[in-house]
């Protein structure tokens, strides 16, 4: 399964609402990449997040939000820079990981954030 590109609706949706206390609304763990197209650590991010996305499927959701598009969203986030993962765990409150990382920390941090 491919990363998903979410807006602000989408998000809503399938992840959570942005009033109110935290309640997410997935199913399984989930992982919001905070991005942008101009973003050279982004670019460099973004490979492995796709390659996550097919690792993990089925597992954990694995979305993706361009914070250029959607600026609520990166403004309810607190997003300060660039790349930033939030994971999400089933029944916990999100964490954000700010920065990009090679595959073998992502995977840890998956493994350990959100299927432990």
């Amino acid at each position: 399964m491919a990363t998903i590109h979410l807006n602000k609706a989408e998000f809503e949706t399938r992840v959570a609402k942005l009033s109110g206390d935290w309640t997410f609304l997935g199913d399984k763990p989930a992982l919001v990449d905070f991005y942008a197209s101009w973003c050279r650590p982004c670019q460099m991010l973004s490979p492995i997040v796709d390659e996550m996305a097919e690792e993990y499927a089925g597992r954990v959701d694995i979305y993706k939000v361009n914070v250029d598009d959607e600026q609520e969203l990166a403004a309810h986030f607190n997003i300060r820079s660039i790349p930033t993962l939030v994971y999400i765990p089933l029944n916990d409150l999100p964490m954000l990981v700010p920065g990009g990382m090679g595959k073998a920390q992502f995977k840890e941090n998956i493994e350990n954030i959100l299927l432990k």
